[in-house]
């Protein structure tokens, strides 16, 4: 028998069904989703990102694209090629499009449109019933293809409550060539001539990142990076990027051990399309001591392994699009502590399932407050899990994606 005709061996592979979600999201769900998912079967869909390696989109494709698949629903996921100075172009447009008033030059407009269409004449999309393209990296592909006949859906990541204007009318002249935009929140709906959809991110609750894991494996994985254990942790889990104020997760974290005795992990990747992250890592060195671990590793069970294990998470952003390492660590049961932005304060409810704060010393009382009362920790972590299992599982996106297909896709003669 083939791997792929065994329902456990697809699991082993990351090939999740939704029968296996059915005893989290019920039945009824399962069974509709199913039926969505029959209606789009003939479609061959197509998602076009930067990067197979770190960062949210990635987080989400994987699973997304693997479960679309093993629902029969061809679906393949490319990725466009740049040089150093393209995605130094689109790092900045990522800056922009969550405040940061920088404009791109007509040198840096030429570099970004030429690479773009570069990768447009190595992607062959012609036999595709939708194209779904993520975030600004690759926006401009729609321009390359003006005789196209199948639906151009494009999804934003960022946190869009307040871009830079003059880079928004710059972009928007891609955007409107869209059939439809997608956004994770209501909040960052913009001015546009096109459908505007809401979509929120979610986890894969069976991934090597968010699977059991035993107190055993807990320990071993935790002992492999040398992490201490005599002490209560407090955890950040995010890619070392300015947005994510890890100098603020330090600041917060001194003035809290200040009261309690507890050690910071920060663990973080750098995602190949983001030129930025070594330099934010490298500014961090200084702030290391005897109770602060800073790893840079690409290693989902140790994630797991240290999200379960933590007292507090913090994830102490500035701007965040939705915030997935919230969602797994509330999925955890673990306590966060988050930064009150964007997607962040949708998945929590200040002082019911985990903390919402704005500056190191509120997010220092929060630490400190957790710590001392494991009852409300207790608390805090089982509403968590249960309102990630109401809200945020891949099963609630792939029938979003499904509805949108339905809508947008082009139907198989």
């Amino acid at each position: 028998m083939s791997l792929l005709n065994s329902a456990v061996e697809r699991s082993k592979l990351g090939l999740h069904t939704i029968e296996q979600y059915e005893p989290l999201i019920g039945s009824a769900a399962a069974e509709r989703i199913a039926m969505k998912a029959d209606r789009v079967r003939a479609m061959r869909v197509a998602h076009v990102s930067s990067t197979f390696y770190g960062g949210g989109v990635t987080e989400l494709l994987t699973p997304l694209t693997l479960m679309m698949n093993a629902m029969g629903i061809e679906t393949d996921w490319h990725l466009i090629q740049g040089t150093p100075g393209f995605f130094g172009c689109t790092k900045k447009l990522h800056n922009t499009l969550q405040g940061e008033n920088l404009d791109l030059s007509e040198a840096e407009r030429a570099i970004y449109e030429e690479v773009v269409f570069e990768n447009a004449t190595r992607l062959h999309l012609e036999e595709c019933d939708a194209i779904i393209v993520h975030d600004p990296q690759p926006l401009p592909l729609v321009s390359q293809f003006p005789d196209r006949e199948m639906p151009w859906l494009w999804q934003c990541h960022v946190d869009l409550s307040s871009p830079f204007a003059p880079v928004w009318s710059y972009l928007s002249g891609f955007i409107e060539k869209y059939n439809a935009a997608i956004f994770s929140l209501p909040e960052y709906a913009q001015h546009l001539g096109i459908d505007q959809h809401f979509v929120p991110p979610a986890i894969d609750p069976f991934s090597p990142k968010n699977g059991e894991l035993s107190e055993k494996e807990i320990r071993q994985f935790l002992a492999n990076y040398k992490i201490p254990t005599d002490r209560p942790l407090v955890v950040q889990v995010s890619r070392f990027d300015r947005w994510k104020d890890p100098l603020g997760v330090i600041d917060a974290f001194r003035r809290a051990r200040e009261q309690v005795d507890c050690t910071l992990v920060l663990v973080g990747n750098n995602a190949s399309d983001d030129p930025e992250g070594h330099v934010i890592l490298e500014s961090l060195e200084d702030s290391i001591d005897g109770d602060i671990v800073i790893l840079a590793v690409n290693d989902p069970i140790l994630v797991n392994a240290l999200q379960r294990q933590a007292a507090v998470v913090l994830q102490k952003s500035i701007r965040e699009g939705f915030g997935l390492t919230v969602t797994e660590a509330m999925w955890k049961g673990a306590a966060v502590v988050g930064g009150n932005v964007g997607g962040i304060r949708h998945q929590i409810k200040d002082g019911w399932n985990g903390f919402l704060v704005k500056t190191p010393d509120e997010a220092a009382a929060r630490i400190v407050q957790v710590l001392k009362d494991p009852q409300l920790r207790e608390q805090l972590g089982s509403r968590a899990k249960e309102s990630v299992r109401e809200k945020f599982l891949m099963s609630r996106l792939l029938e979003e994606w499904l509805d949108l297909l339905i809508r947008y896709g082009r139907p198989k003669i």
